[in-house]
C-alpha cells in the first residue's frame, strides 16, 4: 500500500477553498485549485514513498508493470494504469468539449505526430469519464432533442440565429444538431459579437423569468462574465442543462459534447488528457476536429449505484467502459474487504477516516481527502472507519485483445 501525493492543477476555473477544506488545509488556498490528480499519467503522476526512496506512481508501473497491474492488466493496457481518478473543484464554467474514442485517439495522435507543430491530442487514448456529484454539480452534457433545440432559439427572440434554426428544422436527427453547431462555431468573425452580444442580452431577460429554459437562460448569462464575446456562449444552448443533486452520477461516453459548469465531484476516467474544445476557454479550439468527433446522439446517461451482495456497504457504478470501473463503500466499526478485491486500484478517502490493514499487519491510515495506491500484489486489504471510500480499479474487458498497445513513456 503507497499512500499517494496527489497533483493540483492550478486552472483558473479552479475553487479556492474546496479542496482545501477537503484535505483540511487553509482556506482560502493562494490560487485556484481546479482538479486533484490521482494517477500515473505523464502530465500529472502522483507522489508516493516506496521503501524509503521517493518516487511517481508512473515510475513505480513502469519499472515492473506486471507486479504492479498484475500480469493479465498489464498485458490489456500496454504497462499502463488505465485509469485516473480526479476530484474536480469549478468556480468558474470549464471549456465546451468534447474527447475522442479509442480509434480517433489513435488516429488523431498519430496524424498530428506527423503534423510539425500540431499538438491536439495528449496522447493516444480514449477519455471516457464518469462524474459522481459531491456538491449540487451544474453541468451542460448531451444534446437537447431537435424540436427542443428549436424552441430554445426561437424563444430567445434573436433574429439573427435563423441560420440556426433553419438548420434544425430542416436536417434530420443527429445531422440537423450537428450542422446547427456547425453554424454557430463557423459564424462570421465580423458578425460574432453582436450575435454573442443578442443572445446573451436575451438571455439574461428570460433567464430571469419563469419558462422551461429559464435556468439554461441564466446558466448562459452567468457563463458570459466569464467569457464575454465567446460563441461558446450561443453553441452552449444547444446543451441539456440539469443541476445534479449531490449523489448523483453521470457518465460521459466518447463523442458526448458538454461542459462542467460549477461544483464539486469525483470524477473518473481512462488515462489520457485528451480534450477537444468549441469555446468558454482560453486554450486552443480546433472547430473541424471537434465537429469530426462529435457524436450529437451520443446517450450521456445518469448511472444509478448498484449494491453488491456479501459483507459490508458497498456500491458499483456500471459503465461501459474496459478502462475504469468505480466503487463506493460506507465503512463501519469492523474491518471490510476493500472491493474490488484484486488488481491495481486508487483508494480514496473522501470523508471521515480510514484505517487500511493488510494479513500481514501493514496498516494505513487516510484522512479526508487522502489517497493510496493498492499494486496487484496487494491482497487481502481491509478497511474500517467512519469514512467513505471511492475505489477505482480497471472495468471488464469488453473486447478481446490489447486495447492499450502505446503506453507513454516515464519522464526521463
Amino acid at each position: 500500500m503507497d499512500v499517494l501525493q496527489p497533483i493540483i492543477k492550478p486552472y483558473p476555473w479552479g475553487s479556492r477553498d474546496a479542496l482545501a477544506r477537503l484535505q483540511g488545509r487553509d482556506v482560502p488556498a493562494a490560487g485556484p485549485e481546479a482538479e486533484l490528480w490521482m494517477g500515473a499519467h505523464p502530465a500529472g503522476p502522483s507522489g508516493l514513498t516506496r521503501d524509503g526512496r521517493r518516487t511517481t506512481l508512473q515510475d513505480l508501473v513502469a519499472a515492473d508493470p506486471e507486479r504492479e497491474l498484475g500480469a493479465p492488466c498489464a498485458r490489456r493496457f500496454g504497462g499502463r494504469l488505465p485509469f485516473l481518478l480526479k476530484i474536480l473543484a469549478a468556480d468558474r464554467p470549464l471549456s465546451i468539449q468534447v474527447h475522442p474514442d479509442r480509434q480517433q485517439a489513435r488516429s488523431g495522435f498519430a496524424a498530428q505526430t506527423a503534423t510539425p507543430g500540431r499538438r491536439v491530442y495528449a496522447d493516444d487514448w480514449p477519455k471516457p469519464e464518469l462524474l459522481h456529484a459531491v456538491t449540487a454539480f451544474e453541468v451542460l452534457a448531451g444534446f437537447r432533442s431537435r424540436a427542443e433545440a428549436v424552441e430554445v432559439y426561437d424563444g430567445l427572440g434573436v433574429p439573427a440565429l435563423a441560420p440556426v434554426v433553419a438548420a434544425l428544422r430542416t436536417g434530420d436527427g443527429a445531422d440537423a444538431l450537428r450542422e446547427a453547431l456547425r453554424t454557430v462555431l463557423n459564424w462570421p468573425s465580423g458578425d460574432r459579437r453582436s450575435l454573442v452580444s443578442a443572445v446573451v442580452a436575451a438571455s439574461a431577460r428570460l433567464g430571469a423569468s419563469p419558462g422551461p429554459y429559464a435556468a439554461a437562460y441564466a446558466t448562459v448569462a452567468g457563463m458570459a462574465r466569464h467569457h464575454p464575446g465567446d460563441l461558446g456562449l450561443v453553441a452552449s444552448l444547444l446543451l441539456r442543462h440539469q443541476v445534479l443533486e449531490p449523489g448523483a452520477t453521470l457518465y460521459m461516453p466518447p463523442g458526448g459534447l458538454h461542459a462542467y459548469v460549477r461544483g464539486v465531484g469525483v470524477e473518473l476516467l481512462a488515462n489520457s488528457d485528451n480534450v477537444l474544445r468549441a469555446g468558454l476557454t482560453g486554450k486552443e479550439v480546433d472547430v473541424p476536429e471537434l465537429l469530426r468527433i462529435t457524436d450529437p446522439g451520443a446517450r450521456v446517461a445518469a448511472v444509478a449505484p448498484r449494491a453488491l451482495g456479501g459483507p459490508g456497504r458497498t456500491w458499483v457504478y456500471d459503465c461501459p467502459v474496459e478502462e475504469f470501473a468505480l466503487h463506493r463503500t460506507a465503512l463501519g466499526a469492523a474491518p471490510r474487504p476493500v472491493v474490488p478485491t484484486a488488481g491495481p486500484r486508487i483508494v480514496l478517502c473522501l470523508d471521515g477516516t480510514a484505517r487500511l490493514g493488510t494479513p500481514d499487519g501493514e496498516e494505513v491510515l487516510l484522512r479526508s481527502g487522502a489517497s493510496c495506491f493498492l499494486s496487484a500484489a496487494d491482497e487481502g486489504v481491509t478497511a474500517q472507519g467512519d469514512g467513505t471510500l471511492f475505489v477505482a480499479s480497471p472495468g471488464r474487458p469488453c473486447s478481446t485483445g490489447p486495447v492499450g498497445p502505446s503506453a507513454p513513456r516515464p519522464h526521463q
